[in-house]
């Protein structure tokens, strides 16, 4: 079986340098590249299962999103945004492609998927086959709040299983997975602290530009998205967990009539979002990614 490399590659923000670390799964000469980029409090070992199962035609590529687990925070909370994450991934896909390929693939889930959506969108993109996991340009207001709420919520908790129970309380929405599967999902976002406490793995000023999102910037926003989606033109599945309150079935039914139209897939008795951890999902991802 295959094990993972643990690399870093550094990029530039207006504030200055910054690290991000990545997992690499596969053969490291194989020109074939799968990027998969988790949502906006997880971590790139969210994909171990689905590398795991990929890695032998792929050379798979998890980042951790500036601010998340390996990769390190931003002197400016207030560049946690679309802008920084892209060019963030353009230097991690040129590194990643040096040895002489210069395309990839895309798995993106939430954030991710957002993050993939704006690059694949620019002229000249690296990115020739995009899988989208619950995302879209029109994101329910009610859904964003609560995720604003929930990633600037300072929580500490006295061990392990508080924190474990935590996750899977707040991930509820993921869909029924094993209890070994929930400890992997908590145990990645985990970390004990040197006081003993265990905290979520990522800076809490993440919360800082949901917060400052106001009614016009948002709606900015979605127009700017829907306009990148437009200038899509590359095969493109978007997969919606049937329950998603965050992109809902009439925003997801609409994105297939524009942009790349999409096949669309919904996955029954998950809201927001798949975690591509269980065969089924993960044999969506390959028969879609591995199609051509």
């Amino acid at each position: 079986m295959s094990e993972p490399r643990v690399k870093n590659v550094q990029c530039a923000s207006p504030a200055g340098l910054h690290r991000i670390a990545y997992k690499e799964w596969g053969d490291p000469d194989n020109p074939r590249v799968l990027v998969c980029v988790h949502g906006v409090t997880r971590v790139g070992d969210d994909f171990d299962a689905l590398a795991r199962e990929l890695c032998d035609h792929y050379r798979v590529v998890c980042p951790d999103v500036a601010g998340r687990g390996r990769s390190d925070r931003l002197a400016d909370p207030q560049l946690y945004a679309l802008p920084q994450y892209v060019a963030d991934m353009v230097t991690l896909v040129a590194r990643v492609t040096a040895g002489g390929a210069d395309k990839v693939h895309w798995f993106g889930t939430s954030m991710g998927g957002l993050i993939g959506m704006v690059l694949a969108s620019l002229p000249g993109s690296p990115i020739t086959r995009l899988l989208l996991n619950d995302i879209g340009p029109t994101l329910d207001g009610a859904a964003l709040n609560r995720i604003a709420d929930y990633i600037g919520q300072d929580l500490r908790f006295p061990d392990y299983a508080s924190g474990a129970r935590f996750v899977r309380e707040v991930s509820a929405s993921f869909g029924p997975h094993s209890d070994e599967q929930w400890d992997k999902l908590a145990a990645d976002v985990l970390r004990q602290q040197p006081n003993g406490e265990w905290v979520r793995h990522y800076d809490l000023a993440l919360a800082q530009p949901f917060k400052a999102l106001g009614v016009e910037r948002a709606r900015q926003d979605e127009a700017l998205l829907w306009h990148a989606w437009d200038a899509i033109a590359c095969p493109t599945l978007l997969v919606r967990g049937e329950l998603s309150d965050l992109l809902s079935h009439e925003t997801a039914q609409l994105m297939t009539t524009r942009g790349p139209k999409p096949q669309l897939v919904e996955i029954a008795g998950v809201g927001h979002a798949p975690t591509f951890v269980q065969p089924e999902q993960i044999a969506i991802a390959r028969t879609f990614l591995t199609a051509a």
